[in-house]
């Protein structure tokens, strides 16, 4: 068994079972990057993100869904807006060599990306983070925060999770150089899947 350091801890990276065949293999964690991955380098230059995470892996999406829809009091707290002002999501979910890993759910205010390949499901090169500097909104600074809870039964559902498996909830606030909260993203991982890791200077 494999150790890790994720966040300052040592920890053992579990072992993920894949599929119901008799040649039982195991699935090898992604190393999520926090820092790289945001780097305007990344998404700057038409890259995705997610590209930062699996190297040469085969990572799709297998759903995406785009609405408009009430900011819930949560969501219009962190982005200062009135409570039922008018958002952008969008809802995905990611499946790394077969297994679903990932549900991500974007939020954006609608006036901002109104018209914009932001409200289609295919984003172009660089995803949200190059459209929204398409727009004069380039995300600036992030803000992460995390926690592991137990997931609800659709998340499990969608996640294909085994019974007791725990998630972890990380969402991201995306501002721009003015301040203002361009995007809220909130992800639900698979625990088993993910080896977070931060790199930075003391």
């Amino acid at each position: 068994m494999a150790t890790a350091c994720a966040v300052g801890f040592e920890f053992a990276v579990p072992s993920y079972v894949v599929g119901a065949d008799p040649f039982v293999r195991e699935f090898r964690p992604i190393r999520r990057r926090g820092i790289e991955r945001l780097a305007r380098e990344q998404w700057g230059e038409g890259r995705s993100v997610w590209a930062a995470d699996i190297g040469g892996r085969e990572l799709a999406v297998d759903s995406v869904e785009v609405t408009h829809e009430p900011a819930s009091a949560a969501v219009a707290g962190v982005m200062g807006l009135d409570e039922a002002a008018n958002l952008c999501v969008r809802r995905r979910r990611f499946v790394l060599d077969g297994k679903p890993v990932l549900l991500s759910t974007s939020y954006l205010p609608a006036d901002l990306v109104a018209n914009s390949p932001i409200t289609e499901p295919d984003t172009g090169p660089g995803g949200v983070y190059a459209r929204l500097a398409d727009l004069g909104h380039a995300p600036a600074r992030f803000r992460e925060e995390l926690r592991s809870r137990m997931p609800t039964r659709p998340e499990a559902d969608r996640l294909e999770l085994p019974p007791g498996a725990p998630v972890i909830h990380l969402t991201r606030t995306a501002f721009d150089t003015e301040g203002r909260v361009v995007e809220v993203n909130e992800m639900v991982l698979d625990s088993a899947a993910y080896v977070l890791e931060y790199d930075f200077e003391a």
